[in-house]
């Protein structure tokens, strides 16, 4: 059973919610500590303590910074990771974090990322958060994360450069080409927990999963509307296998070669299934439909291959569910020689049996027969066996 994350923003999103709800999944915390040490960056103490908000118990994180902190360049925080000797899979979440950051405040402030300095997002607290979330999926094992849509809030709130509006401009630019959901009043989502998940995160869930542990990181802020609360679910798949996705393009203007070559290099690249279909398309065009049947890890690396191989503009993608016979091969003995039969079965029960056609059509060959002819009797000499 493939495992992995599901964020559920419920109420908010940010640096210490993520922090505090897999501290309550059950991340260790003495473990994430130790690896914050290595920041070296000292004056700070990192508090994780049982809380409550709208009658759901979870863990609040605090980080308390002795004194004041100074803005830091995304070239100081870049080297403050790489040179702290963090695990490779939390420096590279920590750094594609606050990647996303530089860029998104570069973009706003009309700059380069190497020129901004972070304020808010710089800070000790802001850095613990980051690291923290980062060490943590990393002590969980986790590699796969889902999220829900952020709900963005709105208003107007105070910065080092004056009053801006609700979502911050950097929280906008970080989540922009990702479903987002509007809220009521205040900041719901701040740069760093939108930078988690634009980092970190594919934006959907999986259609169906069996939840194993669930934890709640509680916010600090008191809305009417919802309770300030991340969930954090640990789970595995509900069929029992990867979330399968069909990823499908119409073409009306690929030759038949170029149809035949998407499918062949579709198999190779991992996808389960291919086919082509004839459609008609607007302005009564003539077309072909072109589907894969694909786990949802392969995805993108899928859509860049069939990006490669055909014309097309654009792929639809969408979840679905099968269910499946188990199957095992079961070689029979043909005057032709040696064939395999797959048999699809459930417990006891067989429901099918097909001779293997690249197994009928070598024998053929070999024999100067048609290959249906070797089907029909590996098939009868299976039946006979029985």
């Amino acid at each position: 059973m493939s495992r992995y994350l599901i964020m559920e923003p419920v109420g908010g999103c940010s640096g210490d919610m993520t922090l505090a709800a897999l501290l309550d999944l059950g991340a260790p915390l003495d473990a994430i500590g130790a690896g914050l040490d290595r920041l070296g960056l000292g004056g700070w103490s990192l508090e994780a303590r049982p809380a409550s908000k709208c009658g759901i118990g979870g863990t609040r994180v605090d980080v308390r910074v002795e004194r004041e902190d100074h803005a830091r360049s995304w070239r100081e925080i870049r080297a403050l990771i790489e040179d702290a000797g963090l695990p490779a899979g939390a420096a590279s979440r920590a750094l594609a974090i606050f990647e996303r950051i530089a860029a998104a405040e570069a973009h706003v402030h009309g700059t380069t990322p190497e020129r901004v300095h972070f304020h808010e997002v710089g800070a000790v607290d802001s850095i613990v958060d980051v690291v923290g979330v980062s060490l943590a999926l990393d002590e969980l094992g986790v590699e796969t994360i889902h999220a829900s849509p952020p709900p963005l809030g709105s208003g107007i709130a105070s910065s080092q450069h004056g009053p801006i509006p609700v979502p911050a401009p950097a929280t906008l630019e970080i989540l922009r080409g990702r479903p987002v959901r509007s809220a009521g009043e205040g900041e719901r989502t701040t740069p760093t927990g939108a930078a988690i998940l634009a980092a970190l995160t594919r934006p959907d869930l999986p259609s169906s999963f069996v939840p194993e542990r669930v934890g709640y990181g509680i916010g600090h802020r008191d809305f009417p509307d919802a309770a300030n609360v991340l969930r954090a679910v640990l789970a595995g798949s509900g069929a029992g296998e990867e979330d399968l996705l069909v990823i499908e393009c119409n073409l009306d203007d690929a030759s038949p070669q170029v149809l035949a070559r998407a499918i062949d290099a579709a198999l190779e690249a991992g996808a389960l299934d291919a086919w082509v279909a004839p459609v008609t398309m607007k302005k009564g065009r003539p077309a072909h439909l072109l589907g894969l049947l694909a786990p949802a890890s392969l995805r993108e690396s899928l859509a860049a291959t069939l990006f490669r191989e055909t014309p097309t503009l654009g792929l639809r993608h969408h979840a679905v569910e099968r269910d499946v016979l188990e199957r095992r091969f079961e070689e029979v003995e043909t005057a032709f020689g040696p064939v395999r039969i797959k048999v699809g079965f459930a417990g006891s029960a067989v429901f099918n049996a097909a001779p293997e056609w690249d197994d009928c059509v070598a024998a053929a060959a070999r024999a100067g027969v048609a290959p249906r002819r070797v089907r029909e009797e590996a098939l009868a000499a299976w039946l006979a066996a029985r």
